[in-house]
């Protein structure tokens, strides 16, 4: 039995829900999580989202800030879009119910962030992401149009490729139909049919040692467009949060989020001294990547496993008020960040490129959306500009939405689907394989296409990825399908096509940083 539905989602972080919960009103929605519905991204992100709220702030402004820090190759229209339509979906989540912080005034408490020429950050204390998602998360569960399936792993999208001959032929453009997913309860893998389908599953940040997003973030949406033939860009440019909490064997490790800089703290050595002026005039409140950079440069300087982060110099009261998740994540491994510095160290954390889409959320396959970290909008351009990516969610889950339920009564399900093909497949007992692949391939990405390359170390990269991908080939052909395996797989596909666009970008612009092309 194949299972049907309107309305396809491949994730349930904010981009996922917000259009789920749009689309709703069209048709049946069913959302897809490999996990559980609250463990996503979304939920992770400590500092907020951006918007333009009050005077003097204006959209201008924004705009300005967030081609400065992508390095001028932003798609200006998108950028314009976005800013502009940011000040309504802001509404619209705390209608949702989304509690923001207001002063006692009753205005929103806006915090400031690097790279920003205003405060325009909302935020909830410091665990914004996880209240948008809880009041997503609720709004959700309780939609009679949503049936949100958990621990479902997705394989593959859906395309002509699964389809005999003759329907290839008289359907030559590429047409998403639904996903292969893995029911990891029953272990079966089920055949899902959709009208319309987004993939809203988040970033890659596990393809390194070291990254802020939650386990869950293994690139697999990039990886099954890319399998299907979708167009995918800008992978190079992968964002290195400066400050992630020092504490080895913590996975993910935790984020120290950028506005604690923004309400004073400075970034210092181990030894005290103050170094960021001599990198960028901003000092600590830098773009992430300069700062990314700077801490690069400091650690590899004096040798040191990570730098510090001085907050002694905010009242306690702010940080119990405005930080009181990092204040209690520090003091649990016996820190108390009133009286000692933090120590820090740079962690891969978002994604700029991704499955390339339009103002629509349309990726280059007709029925197939994009919207989160996992898309590619144009908005970043070389380097996101802090607390853009969830205001992005919200914007192009918008208008996916509108497209979508706008078609949807237009497009019939596929007939003749096969479902999936176990045949010859055994139960893989070697799950150190597995295992130790993953560690070989996050120690090459991490050392050799981290924050700072060359054509050297991106040659290295590739040759012993090829390794890698051909033993996980041949594993994956013979092996019954998990979700560890097709993490692997997907993981060493988005790792090759980072490593590509790297080689292929000859020069140093924004997160992409080669000494063999120094930044003009």
């Amino acid at each position: 039995m194949q299972r049907k539905v309107d309305f396809l989602v491949i994730g349930s972080g904010g981009a996922g829900l917000i259009y789920a919960l749009k689309v709703a009103e069209f048709g049946k929605v069913l959302i897809l999580t490999k996990s559980s519905v609250e463990d996503t991204a979304t939920a992770y992100a400590q500092g907020g989202i951006a918007a333009v709220m009050y005077s003097p702030d204006n959209y201008e402004k924004h705009i300005q800030d967030t081609l400065i820090a992508g390095a001028g190759i932003n798609d200006k229209e998108i950028v314009r879009i976005t800013i502009t339509e940011s000040t309504v979906r802001i509404k619209e989540l705390i209608e949702w119910g989304t509690n923001f912080d207001k002063d006692t005034s009753g205005k929103y408490q806006l915090a400031k962030e690097g790279g920003h020429s205003e405060s325009r950050i909302l935020h909830h204390q410091d665990s914004t992401g996880y209240e948008i998602q809880r009041a997503l998360s609720e709004r959700a569960k309780k939609h009679p149009n949503i049936e949100v399936l958990e621990n479902y792993f997705t394989i593959d999208l859906i395309t002509q490729h699964h389809l005999n001959e003759e329907v290839t032929r008289r359907r030559p453009d590429i047409k998403c139909f639904g996903v292969y997913a893995l029911n990891q309860n029953t272990k079966q893998v089920e055949t899902i049919l959709a009208k319309t389908t987004l993939v809203a599953s988040g970033g890659m940040g596990n393809i390194y040692q070291t990254t802020t997003n939650p386990l869950v973030s293994t690139g697999d949406g990039l990886a099954m467009a890319y399998r299907a033939k979708a167009h995918l860009e800008n992978l190079e440019f992968v964002q290195f949060h400066p400050t992630s909490l020092y504490n080895p064997g913590e996975k993910p490790s935790f984020l120290i989020t950028e506005a604690l800089r923004g309400s004073g703290a400075v970034l210092k050595t181990r030894s005290g001294k103050e170094f960021m002026e001599k990198y960028h005039e901003l000092g600590s409140l830098a773009p992430r990547d300069i700062v990314a950079r700077a801490i690069d440069n400091e650690m590899k300087l004096s040798g040191d496993d990570f730098v510090c982060l001085d907050a002694r110099n905010i009242s306690k009261n702010e940080i119990l008020t405005h930080f009181p998740t990092i204040y209690a994540k520090c003091l649990s491994i016996g820190l108390d960040i009133t009286k000692e510095m933090i120590p820090v160290v740079p962690a891969a954390h978002y994604a700029c490129g991704g499955i390339k889409t339009d103002k629509d959320g349309r990726t280059s396959i007709n029925n197939l959306y994009a919207s989160g970290e996992v898309a590619c909008t144009g908005l970043h351009g070389a380097n996101r500009l802090a607390s853009n990516s969830l205001l992005e969610s919200a914007v192009f889950s918008h208008r996916a939405a509108l497209h979508a339920s706008n078609i949807v009564n237009d497009i019939d399900f596929m007939e003749g689907v096969p479902d999936w093909d176990a045949e010859g497949r055994v139960l893989n007992e070697e799950m150190i394989l597995i295992t130790q692949s993953k560690k070989e391939l996050q120690a090459i990405m991490s050392n050799y296409v981290g924050i700072v390359r060359s054509n050297l170390r991106l040659k290295r990269a590739m040759d012993r990825l090829e390794i890698l991908y051909r033993e996980t080939e041949d594993l994956y052909g013979k092996s019954i399908v998990s979700k560890e395996i097709c993490e692997l797989r997907n993981m060493i596909n988005v790792a090759y096509l980072v490593i590509k666009m790297a080689m292929n970008r000859k020069e140093s612009i924004g997160l992409h940083y080669s000494i063999d092309y120094p930044k003009k």
